[in-house]
């Protein structure tokens, strides 16, 4: 079979480090084990345009592989040119890159390594909310630059403990920060989402659920947004909803980029409606250089805590998801039956209550 994989570029650092698996350098560390067996593997980080590689060998490809980090968009008219293509794998976990109603036409298999990167992004969750509320960023460019007034950063400085946090979608990593955030006496840990939490998950925790969205932004002084993306979450932090938002709250998005509106989110910014957003996830990636979230302040010059989608891409979880898209392939090969929690998409039917229509 033919195996095409859009991976991202990893440069000097990959030949350096043969942990980054995730890169075209490495290749998730499947080429030798995939050309013993007969099959062809097509590896670039080249996917924009009718000209590109991708678009290239999508036409013939058997199998796609690709990254939530650096993605290949499988359109639906990409897929009515791939008339070979039978599975699709996500190196990782999101697969809102993928056209999916398209594939449940066309009966090809969308899977992807659930659980690979839930505790990486997890943790870049609480790591973020913490630089945003502590105002972290301005102060140690502050510090890069040689300067140091105390007050500058300190006026925009606050503690996280008895702050109100709430997360929109309480899944996998939603349900992990909460855990995370238990430590820090946070006065009330929210959530909202379309599926309520077990009792008994909800009250390790201590969380309450919201279930009108804008009386839940309006309650938080932190909001992490933790869901997929989909038709219904498709710009669902836009400027409607950011009036209602607490004002002067912080918040996080290691989601997707298109769960928020790039242009809301960067104006209440700028007016102080929030006062900060932090997150590595963009609408397009690589965003573009005049993307309004990578240069946006509040009024008094910080937070921003923007970085490129490298969350759930931590070498640890680098390991996990080249294993996990091993195994599915493994699986596929041998017509062996996946791991239910992987499957998206199954043979002409949603399996997973994430995506589709529910």
């Amino acid at each position: 079979m033919k195996v095409l994989a859009i991976l991202y570029k990893g440069g000097a650092a990959a030949q350096q480090e043969p942990r980054l698996l995730g890169t075209i350098e490495n290749q998730l560390g499947i080429r030798e084990w995939l050309e013993k067996q007969g099959h062809e593997f097509v590896v670039t980080d080249d996917k924009e345009g009718p000209d590109s590689v991708f678009q290239k060998n999508i036409v013939d490809a058997d199998i796609l592989i690709t990254t939530p980090f650096h993605p290949g968009y499988l359109t639906g008219d990409l897929v009515s040119k791939a008339k070979n293509l039978k599975l699709c794998v996500t190196a990782g976990v999101g697969s809102d890159h993928i056209d999916l109603n398209a594939c449940v036409e066309r009966k090809i298999q969308v899977l992807e390594v659930t659980g690979s990167n839930v505790v990486s992004v997890a943790e870049h969750v609480v790591m973020s909310i913490l630089l945003l509320v502590r105002n972290f960023v301005p102060a140690h460019e502050m510090i890069e630059r040689g300067d140091w007034m105390v007050s500058e950063v300190a006026r925009n400085a606050f503690d996280l403990e008895g702050k109100v946090v709430g997360t929109i979608g309480a899944g996998r990593i939603g349900y992990r920060v909460l855990q995370r955030l238990l430590p820090f006496n946070c006065k009330e840990l929210l959530y909202y989402d379309y599926n309520a939490l077990p009792a008994d998950a909800a009250k390790t925790v201590g969380v309450r659920r919201i279930d009108d969205l804008k009386d839940f932004v309006s309650q938080c002084d932190v909001i992490t947004v933790n869901c997929p993306l989909h038709e219904g979450t498709r710009g669902l932090v836009n400027a409607e909803l950011l009036k209602h938002v607490k004002k002067g709250a912080w918040i996080v998005n290691t989601a997707r980029g298109a769960i928020c509106d790039k242009d809301a989110i960067a104006a209440a910014l700028k007016s102080g409606q929030i006062n900060g957003y932090s997150g590595d996830v963009w609408n397009v990636q690589p965003a573009p250089k005049d993307h309004p979230w990578r240069t946006m302040k509040n009024p008094v010059g910080g937070g921003n805590g923007m970085v490129p989608h490298y969350s759930g891409t931590t070498l640890d979880a680098q390991a996990r998801y080249a294993s996990g898209t091993k195994t599915i392939l493994e699986n596929f090969f041998n017509d062996k039956p996946q791991e239910p929690a992987n499957i998206i998409v199954g043979i002409g039917k949603y399996e997973s209550k994430a995506y589709g229509q529910r």
